[in-house]
């Protein structure tokens, strides 16, 4: 394969991903829809129904006239016999045969239309049941959708609860260091502040002679000599 076709292949295969998403994102709208729509075409089939019935009783009706028809004029016929009336007779039979040349349009007509009542009655009872069935379908799935909503929205909460305090608790350790690295700073400088005075203050009494400073080099030096001579 050339790397345009390649490329052809990976275009539309990213275009097939973005409407799946586009399907997946808006699922319940198209089910929505889609149910209306089924609903919609039962309407219709119930209709085409309706009007396939009353033509099937219409012509149900027209078969039964046709029949008390021919009843009536086979009588006709037979007292055209009876009276020897054959010239009545034939006006009577080729009037008799119209009928049934009539009736056996009329019958075939009312089974095409019992025929296709039957199945017509078939086809919307199972769209009915499987529309119900749909219908029930997505409500669960409607329901689903909230409660899952409602547990992401939870645990959405849940995880910025954690990592807030997680943030806080290093604030805090963060503040903690700062505190200790403070505390540490004054006491060094108090200990500092102490020795200072502490040296100023040995000064100031040797200065005045309250305390011993020491044998100076001098007095070194004589204790020495002292030691020699003697």
């Amino acid at each position: 394969m050339s790397i345009w076709a390649k490329v052809a292949t990976a275009i539309r295969g990213g275009a097939s991903e973005a409407g799946e998403a586009i399907v997946d994102n808006q699922a319940l709208r198209i089910l929505d829809q889609e149910i209306r729509d089924a609903d919609n075409g039962l309407s219709k089939s119930k209709g085409a129904l309706t009007g396939i019935i009353a033509k099937r009783k219409l012509a149900d009706k027209k078969v039964g006239s046709l029949k008390s028809s021919l009843t009536e004029y086979d009588g006709y016929a037979m007292q055209a016999l009876d009276k020897g009336d054959d010239s009545l007779a034939v006006e009577i039979a080729e009037k008799i045969a119209g009928l049934e040349t009539e009736l056996l349009g009329e019958e075939g007509l009312a089974k095409s239309f019992a025929d296709s009542e039957g199945q017509l009655r078939k086809t919307v009872a199972q769209t009915e049941a499987n529309l119900k069935r749909l219908k029930q379908q997505v409500d669960t799935v409607k329901a689903t959708e909230v409660v899952q909503k409602s547990q992401a929205a939870v645990a959405a909460r849940h995880s910025g609860v954690g990592s807030s305090m997680g943030s806080a608790l290093e604030s805090l350790e963060r503040l903690k260091t700062k505190q200790a690295e403070r505390a540490a700073k004054f006491e060094a400088a108090s200990e500092l502040a102490e020795s200072t005075e502490e040296v100023s203050l040995d000064a100031k009494l040797k200065a005045a002679g309250i305390v011993d400073g020491g044998a100076s080099g001098g007095d070194v030096l004589a204790r020495l000599k002292a030691k020699r001579g003697g």
